[in-house]
């Protein structure tokens, strides 16, 4: 998730949280020397499970409530005490990005006509921090995505003053979550569990803790102001909205409710305007944990739809008494719901078991379920009640999406042409990476593509690719017909292979 995207899409009223300058964001640059200080755009996170510690050893104590006083509260000192030893300050490292434009210029070009430093062919490393959290006694982190993406070094700095280099576990760029693994880290740390968010009531007390404009620590308070709020940064966007004050710096950080447990992850504020803040709920966090810790990416199920929100409108015109659900109005030919018998105009009314209002409960929901994995579908047909079984596929990257590597996919037939490659949608193998000055970006594959037939064999999948492609001899020159992203008609490409 960009930072610049949602301030687009607000007309530049939101700001996500910057929690990481890189060169961009922030409002960090003096705390850590860089050159930039301008603010940017933030966003999402969550936490994960275990039992309440503090560093003390001594148990968690909620605020107190004094009935005399309108239910204001005492004092959060004993909740701050409990938990803000697992609070993290996170600082990233990462090679400048090469302007588009500054690529190929002749030596000395840039300096002989004046160039600013972030213009020229050798930009200055980029720094950048965020807030975090140890949800594990082992040095387990979870921050922001956007923290560390493309970050060469990341550093973790505890609140009693230790820190540890840390590696990037894991990323999920369309939840903004990434999760940390802390190194040479003792098996004692201080931690907080993950409670459950869909618990937390519009009108509860919260708390956050994090880093804004680098002050350590900060502690605010506030109450959850609304649930279920769409800001349009994603297509999974369902997020807790608080008055807690929340500024550059705390994205990534945790929000408490008053048991000690991280009920969201800041995440985003709206520009010009004071007490509006987001987080992303602790369940959406819990549900994206086993794929980062097993895979480092997550693989989303799949329907292949297009669908919208079934209106009052809609239903009159369809002649059906359902009041909500979700309107399919387009199918991907040959895809998980096309093979299953769904049809343009089928309102669905629930997925798994899980009831649908909305598209975006419906887009939410299935993305929460395996690849692969056999669900029922309720819906209405016609005005008449229908139930079907569909497999799931697995979501294909959307264009202008980032799609992270899984640790372990990359095949080894695949490796000396430098490319990585995944089943798509509907048959083929999908283009996911291409290394820079490999024979496959030589012959013009790029990422996106979907390798249709190699040689004189038809492809159905990844594992069908890598197979031909490593049986081809040395020096050969290899015929392969691609098709591009979105479209039907495929073109021919030559790769030679080394």
């Amino acid at each position: 998730m960009a930072c610049s995207l949602p301030s687009r899409r607000f007309l530049g009223a939101l700001a996500l949280l910057p929690a990481a300058t890189l060169g961009f964001a922030c409002g960090q640059a003096q705390a850590l020397g860089a050159s930039n200080s301008s603010q940017a755009t933030a966003t999402v996170a969550a936490t994960a499970t275990a039992a309440a510690a503090t560093p003390s050893g001594a148990p968690v104590q909620p605020a107190r409530f004094n009935p005399a006083t309108s239910g204001t509260v005492t004092s959060l000192a004993p909740l701050v005490d409990s938990v803000k030893g697992s609070v993290v300050y996170v600082e990233v490292q990462a090679r400048p990005k090469r302007m588009s434009g500054m690529q190929g210029l002749p030596p000395g070009f840039a300096e002989r006509f004046g160039m600013p430093p972030g213009m020229q062919g050798n930009p200055q490393p980029r720094q950048g921090l965020g807030s975090g959290f140890i949800i594990d006694a082992t040095g387990t982190v979870l921050t922001n995505n956007h923290v560390v993406e493309g970050a060469d070094a990341v550093r973790v700095k505890l609140e009693d003053g230790r820190s540890f280099d840390a590696e990037v576990l894991g990323r999920d760029p369309l939840t903004d979550v990434a999760l940390l693994k802390l190194k040479g880290a003792p098996n004692n740390l201080p931690f907080v569990p993950l409670g459950d968010s869909d618990a937390v009531r519009v009108g509860d007390a919260v708390m956050a803790i994090g880093n804004p404009f680098g002050l350590d620590s900060s502690v605010s308070a506030g109450i959850l102001s609304a649930r279920a709020r769409d800001i349009h940064s994603g297509p999974y966007d369902d997020f807790l909205q608080t008055d807690a004050a929340i500024n550059p710096g705390n994205s990534g950080g945790p929000l408490f409710n008053m048991k000690g447990e991280v009920v969201g992850m800041n995440t985003a504020i709206i520009g010009g305007a004071s007490g509006i803040g987001f987080a992303v709920p602790s369940n959406l966090i819990r549900a994206l944990l086993p794929q980062l810790q097993e895979t480092g990416a997550v693989r989303r199920g799949y329907l292949g739809l297009a669908i919208q929100d079934l209106t009052p409108e809609l239903a009159r015109a369809l002649k059906v008494d359902a009041a909500k659900g979700a309107v399919v109005s387009g199918i991907s030919r040959g895809g998980p719901g096309d093979r299953a018998g769904l049809k343009e105009e089928d309102i669905i009314t629930s997925v798994g078991g899980r009831a649908v209002e909305s598209a975006g409960a419906l887009t939410r929901a299935v993305a929460l379920l395996k690849p692969d994995s056999r669900v029922k579908v309720e819906l209405v047909r016609g005005g008449k009640p229908l139930s079907l079984e569909v497999t799931l596929g697995t979501r294909p990257a959307q264009r202008g999406e980032e799609e992270v590597t899984p640790r372990n996919f990359t095949a080894p037939a695949t490796r000396k042409l430098g490319i990585s490659l995944r089943d798509a949608e509907g048959g083929g193998a999908q283009i996911m990476e291409v290394e820079p000055g490999s024979p496959a970006e030589r012959a013009g594959l790029m990422p996106g593509m979907v390798l249709v037939q190699v040689g004189d064999d038809k492809v159905s999948s990844a594992s069908d690719a890598a197979n031909t492609l490593s049986s081809v001899k040395s020096g050969a020159a290899l015929l392969l017909r691609v098709r591009a992203p979105d479209s039907e008609s495929t073109v021919l490409r030559a790769l030679e292979i080394p």
